[in-house]
């Protein structure tokens, strides 16, 4: 089938999208200070963080889950239809993928975790928020550059 090649270059692209939207998504102007006071974090524990380490393991984290977002838009979610082929292969439609995916698995697992640790529905929702942004900018992307 055309198209059902993975793009190397689409899924080291998507991988750093996260970078991005976390870097206006937890802007002070935009989510981050009501993050930090959501979290408990402090300037200066976010001042003792390993930035090589951080940073290198979120792009690990985020090409694993740009493999498994490239699987969902290109193969679908069930229901018979491979989806890597016209008309499915648009932005639009990957990005759909990824916000579903998002408020599928990402929001019940954050929410579980966030239930247990006492933290407010604030949290939960400047946190799931920015996986459903950064899903569907991955998912679009991953199903549009093919």
């Amino acid at each position: 089938m055309e198209g059902m090649d993975i793009n190397y270059l689409a899924m080291v692209v998507a991988a750093i999208i996260p970078l991005f939207t976390g870097f206006i998504w937890y802007h002070p102007k935009v989510m981050g200070t009501a993050w930090m006071k959501e979290s408990g974090m402090t300037e200066e524990k976010a001042k003792s963080m390993n930035p090589g380490k951080t940073y290198g393991l979120a792009v690990v984290f985020a090409f694993l889950a740009a493999f498994f977002l490239w699987g969902q838009v290109m193969f679908g979610g069930g229901g018979g239809e491979i989806h890597g082929a016209e008309p499915y292969m648009t932005f639009k439609h990957g990005a759909f993928h990824g916000a579903l995916i998002s408020v599928m698995i990402v929001l019940p697992v954050f929410a579980t975790n966030a239930l247990f640790e006492q933290k407010s529905f604030k949290y939960v929702a400047i946190n799931v928020g920015y996986w459903v942004v950064t899903f569907a900018l991955m998912s679009g992307l991953l199903n549009a550059w093919t």
